[in-house]
This record gives structure tokens, sequence and C-alpha cells, in this order.
């Protein structure tokens, strides 16, 4: 497994924590990795590692710098709600622009750069492909469908609006997110003017890709990996 290395995002005073993975050779492209509610765990740490070792250079930005940077454990959901809680969407936009920052200042232009978020990271994955001119996007069961998180919209509203490919991963089991609202945003994102695409598992359900978490899918977690990897490769390795 590739090595994550800690990295400081952003620049002086303001620089933030985050960690990084690069593959061995040239990068395919450059992908931000957006975080669960449970900070830069060794899961992220492990998403890094293996999207480098597909050809990619991954970096994930601590989107809780603000608060300690702290990491939790799975069963600590009731600590991990207040940090949610203090997060706004101004502070979480600087931190995404600070780490494509970063992957710019590794010479990877923008139409070859992504985003892949898991959690509440897969809603800013979202919000980022309707904010950013990015080569693609991709969600693993990302709230805030039906209502905006953080300041940000709802992702059903603002789902015309994506500007980047976008792939979405859902459970059937996840009763964060009914089936009802992945079907929406479905539609939603459909309007949109780029290629859109929602993967529903039917005995999934919320953070089915991790397998530090009860919740760990194994079937659901590598078919939407390796739908992930393809999404990718299609549209930053050609480029």
């Amino acid at each position: 497994m590739t090595e994550t290395l800690d990295v400081m995002l952003g620049e002086g005073a303001g620089a933030f924590p985050g960690v990084s993975a690069a593959p061995a050779g040239s990068p395919a492209g450059g992908v931000v990795v957006l975080q669960e509610a449970y900070g830069l765990t060794g899961h992220i740490r492990n998403v890094c590692g293996r999207l480098a070792d597909a050809g990619y250079l991954a970096v994930a930005p601590a989107l809780f710098h603000r608060q300690g940077a702290p990491v939790l454990g799975y069963d600590e959901f009731s600590s991990a709600q207040p940090l949610m809680g203090r997060l706004r969407a101004a502070e979480i936009m600087s931190d995404v622009t600070a780490a494509l920052g970063y992957l710019r200042h590794q010479r990877m232009p923008a139409d070859r750069c992504a985003a892949v978020g898991f959690c509440m990271g897969g809603s800013v994955a979202f919000i980022m492909a309707t904010e950013f001119e990015l080569g693609a996007a991709v969600t693993f069961y990302g709230g805030g469908v039906a209502q905006g998180r953080f300041g940000f919209p709802a992702l059903a509203d603002a789902a015309p609006s994506l500007r980047a490919p976008w792939l979405g991963l859902y459970g059937d089991q996840d009763h964060t997110i009914p089936v009802e609202q992945v079907e929406t945003l479905r539609d939603q994102a459909a309007r949109s003017p780029v290629a859109t695409e929602v993967v529903r598992y039917p005995d999934a359900g919320h953070g089915f890709n991790c397998d530090d978490r009860e919740t760990f899918a194994p079937d659901a977690a590598a078919d939407a990996w390796s739908r992930m990897l393809g999404w990718l490769g299609a549209r930053l390795a050609g480029r």
C-alpha cells in the first residue's frame, strides 16, 4: 500500500493539515478526498493510498482543523455531531480550494482533478462539482439531499447546476438517506448539462465502503470502488 504523508495545505498562518499519497509514476490525475464525520481516519488515509496505487495523486484536507483536527472512533458519533455543527460553507470552500491549489502546485490542471467524498464529505464533493470546473466527482452515501447542510443548498436543488460529471453511490438500507431522496437526486442530476449516474446497492447501508465499520458491505464496496475508478479513468486519465 502506498504511504500517506501528513501535509500542510494553504499558505502562511492560514495553513492547515491534511494527508496526501502519490503514485510511483506520473499521476493520471489528482483527487481531493473528502472525509467522513470522524476526521482523517485510517479509512480516509487508506482511500488516499488506494487511489495512489491506482495512479492518482490524492489529498485529503482536515475539515475539522479549526477545531483541532480530531480523529474519532466510529462509535463516537455523539462527539462528531458538534464538530459537524460548527462547519460553515465558506470555510469548507476555502479548505477545498486550498486542496485544489495543492494539486495545481503539483501541475494538475483543473480538468484532470476530481472530488471523491464519503458521508458528509460525499455532500461536499457534490457541491464542489457545482462550483468548480473539475474533471469528475464521486459521492459515497452523501446526505443533505432534501435539506442543505453547513449552509450549502440541498443537493437536490443544486443538482441541475452540476458542472462536473458526477457519480453517486448509495445503499438502500441507509436509513439516513431514504431511497426516495436518492431517486429525486438522480432525476434532478439528470437535468444538468453533464454526465451523471446513480447506483443503488439493495443490501448496503450507510458507510458500506468502510471496512472499519459494522455496516461494511464487501460486495457493494468492491463494486462501488470499481465503478469509481472507471468513472475517474474515463474522465481524467485519458486527458
